[in-house]
């Protein structure tokens, strides 16, 4: 069962990953739950948005595929606690050396990213 959930988990961070890295709205918004938050800072700075918020500013800008970026992106770590889960992942795209912290549920028999929490680590 274990190994099942962790499966369906990392397809769902794959999912998510596909979606930023092409710019992929309809990929990247079937991954999150509609209520979803999201926290961090970019250079020190707060950054705060829901996520059509989010969304919107990623289906304006150009991707990461469409600039030339070869995909780095990569899963850290994985916590998994029945129907809970949350994941530490590498997102280096757009010049940034981002790393994410995304909680996740099981709802409705889908794992859905409920809250990303993120920095911009200078390298």
């Amino acid at each position: 069962m274990f190994e099942k959930e962790a499966a369906d988990i990392q397809e769902t961070i794959a999912e998510y990953f596909k979606g930023i890295f092409f710019g992929d709205i309809p990929k990247l918004k079937s991954t999150f739950h509609p209520q979803c938050l999201l926290f961090g800072d970019i250079n020190g700075q707060p950054y705060f948005n829901t996520i059509n918020e989010y969304l919107e500013g990623v289906q304006y800008r150009k991707s990461p595929h469409e600039l030339g970026e070869t995909f780095k992106m990569k899963i850290l770590s994985i916590e998994l606690i029945n129907s809970i889960a949350y994941a530490k992942l590498h997102v280096p795209m757009l010049g940034y050396n981002y790393h994410d912290f995304i909680s996740m549920n099981k709802i409705d028999g889908r794992w859905m990213i409920v809250n990303k929490l993120f920095t911009n680590i200078s390298e």
